[in-house]
């Protein structure tokens, strides 16, 4: 039986997740200038990571005996990742601010780790998550260093 606080944890992660890769699209058709083509595709790259993980959040809620919710109304009202304005959006705006979006997701998962001491399955595969965030959010800020 899972720890009592693993379905609103694994439900947290789930809308940051669904939010993130549904940002990410939304950059991805509106970025601009300078680096379009590469910030365009490690977009892709980004939201196939995030959809994978979302999906692996959601089949381990179900595997809990919850609900995964990943309807638009439950992301928009419980995702914690600030959304980003409609229209063009230049290419290092982009990178700038899913680093940030996608670092902050991951200190959002990882803070929560500790709680699932009793949920070793579900920590474990938290952790892959966060892992592979700060992956994506490193790949991401590389762009910007010098």
């Amino acid at each position: 039986m899972p720890a009592p606080r693993t379905t609103p944890i694994l439900q947290a992660a789930l809308v940051d997740l669904i939010d993130l890769s549904l940002l990410a699209k939304q950059a991805h058709w509106n970025v601009r200038g300078t680096n379009f083509r590469s910030v365009h595709l490690e977009l892709d790259e980004v939201i196939d990571q995030v959809r994978v993980n979302s999906d692996d959040v959601a089949e381990r809620l179900a595997a809990v005996g919850a609900s995964p919710d990943g309807r638009a109304s439950t992301v928009a009202s419980t995702s914690k990742v600030p959304s980003i304005e409609p229209g063009p959006i230049n290419a290092a705006v982009v990178v700038a601010e899913f680093a940030s979006r996608i670092s902050e997701a991951a200190r959002r998962i990882e803070t929560a780790l500790p709680e699932l001491d009793e949920d070793m399955p579900s920590q474990d595969l938290l952790i892959e998550v966060v892992a592979g965030l700060d992956k994506a959010a490193w790949m991401l800020r590389s762009q910007t260093l010098s």
